[in-house]
């Protein structure tokens, strides 16, 4: 069976699509982040569209897990709905009211009720909180 972040990169960018997603330590993510966005600070996601049909990802772990406390959320939740951010940045979305209506729907969509959960146990299923807290 697919997992759901694959589903989601399909129905977002097409199944042609070549989506990585690496994770890195806060020093990579403060050093990527300064580089690109010219912040100097560890950041929980950074999407980079590479080509026309390839993008990648890059999470930081330890920023999402302290962030997902302040969303009130799990790290496994909060970590769920950064990848569809993330994936929706690499479909070409910015910031705002018409971007946070598609994360809501995707979160709702594939991590809601029974929808499988991506982890190492696909036989588990969990709720998430729907929606999400603004900052």
């Amino acid at each position: 069976m697919e997992s759901d972040f694959h589903l989601i990169k399909n129905e977002i960018l097409g199944k042609k699509y070549s989506l990585s997603i690496a994770c890195v330590d806060e020093k990579t993510s403060r050093e990527l982040n300064k580089k690109y966005r010219g912040k100097n600070k560890p950041t929980n996601i950074l999407s980079f569209p590479l080509r026309k049909d390839m993008g990648e990802i890059v999470l930081c772990p330890a920023v999402i897990k302290r962030e997902a406390k302040k969303f009130g959320r799990t790290f496994d939740k909060f970590l769920s709905f950064l990848v569809i951010h993330g994936i929706l940045h690499l479909d070409g979305m910015k910031h705002g009211s018409t971007m946070e209506e598609r994360e809501k729907f995707y979160d709702q969509k594939y991590f809601s009720g029974n929808r499988r959960r991506l982890d190492d146990d696909q036989s588990r299923s969990r709720r998430i909180l729907k929606g999400r807290k603004k900052s």
